[in-house]
């Protein structure tokens, strides 16, 4: 089975979880850039604790569900955003989120993985990887 975009397939795995009211998944293979997309979706509150499952081969990561997400995805192409439009965001925000203050953009800086607001916060910009509400 050949895997092109794993964090993709994270987010799906985690959003398909949800629609069936599970409480945990399993995502495989593992990957820095998930884990620390998961690591800024635990500190937004979106999902619980998460660990590292050593297998041997790729690893796998086990993610409890708090029932809190309606709707996570990966945005493809990656858009490059800088701080200045981050500030007018309302383009990005409403391509990809419901409605004003409801979910996060995910997106990769030079300060590491962090959510808009973060960013706005520290002033910098980075490139889209993910929306989640």
């Amino acid at each position: 089975m050949v895997m092109l975009d794993t964090l993709a397939n994270a987010l799906a795995a985690i959003y398909n979880a949800e629609m069936r009211a599970k409480s945990e998944v399993l995502i495989w293979p593992a990957s820095k850039l998930i884990a620390n997309v998961l690591r800024v979706m635990q500190r937004e509150g979106y999902i619980g604790e998460f660990e590292y499952i050593d297998d041997g081969r790729w690893g796998k990561i086990k993610v409890q569900l708090l029932g809190r997400i309606n709707k996570t995805g990966v945005i493809k192409p990656r858009f490059s955003v800088k701080y200045r439009d981050l500030e007018k965001m309302p383009h990005w925000l409403r391509k990809y989120l419901p409605s004003r203050d409801i979910g996060i953009l995910i997106l990769s800086t030079p300060h590491g993985i962090m959510s808009h607001r973060e960013a706005l916060e520290k002033k910098t910009g980075g490139v889209l990887l993910a929306f989640v509400y």
